[in-house]
């Protein structure tokens, strides 16, 4: 895989191979979500990389490797941030309900600061969209490597947050709810910012966001609570 640089740890400079693979990776990354895994050539992709076009099959055996990578690639990316808001490599453990709503409001901040104001964001979601349209190995890779475990941990602290079962299918749709709303604001940027009067989505944007779907968040999960209540008699 490709690792990504820890702004935490001191790493030894990066080799000039490593730094061509990495663009390489990169490139491939943009090229393949803007124009499809077929409309984009091995020579467009070492263009945009400033690498030989050689260097392709060497360090990844060619283009099908690279896609590889690029699908590898994303899965650490997602791993970092949601290791950050839900514990790395862990399901959330907190058992108090109050504790784990408040991560449930730290997780959505987080997928919000960099879904929609990440530069690099941009060129993950059109990759995998590419990928949700016509699934191929890589998004077996992604999948698997990411989203289900992260949404699988999102459904625990639910659980933990409202009592509802993590993997009940009402818990599973509002997870996905959860994650859609914040997805929109990627895949609908040009729509959001005409009718916003935004001319870009930065951190004063985000910060916007942020408020309106923590709101969300907020009302369903009292909205399960007072539903709770009545349930129980209370």
């Amino acid at each position: 895989m490709t690792k990504l640089p820890n702004a935490k740890t001191p790493r030894r400079a990066a080799s000039p191979a490593e730094l061509t693979r990495a663009a390489l990776v990169r490139a491939a990354l943009k090229l393949f979500g803007r124009q499809g895994f077929d409309g984009t050539s091995t020579r467009e992709i070492a263009a945009e990389a400033g690498a030989n076009i050689g260097s392709i099959a060497y360090h990844f055996g060619g283009k099908e490797g690279l896609r590889t990578a690029a699908a590898d690639f994303i899965v650490e990316t997602i791993e970092a941030v949601a290791g950050q808001a839900l514990g790395n490599g862990q399901a959330a453990t907190a058992s108090d309900p109050e504790a784990a709503r408040a991560q449930l409001f730290a997780a959505l901040e987080r997928m919000v600061g960099f879904v929609v104001a990440s530069p690099q964001a941009g060129e993950i979601v059109q990759f995998v969209l590419r990928e949700l349209s016509h699934p191929t190995a890589a998004l077996d890779r992604i999948y698997e490597g990411v989203f289900e475990p992260t949404h699988r941990r999102l459904c625990l602290i639910w659980e933990q947050a409202t009592g509802e079962p993590a993997e009940s299918e009402r818990t599973r749709l509002t997870v996905f709810t959860l994650i859609g709303q914040v997805i929109y604001f990627r895949i609908g940027r040009e729509a959001v910012m005409r009718r916003m009067g935004w001319h870009d989505i930065g951190a004063a944007e985000a910060a916007k966001v942020v408020e309106v779907t923590t709101d969300n968040l907020g009302a369903i999960l009292a909205a399960r609570k007072a539903a709770g209540m009545k349930g129980s008699g209370q």
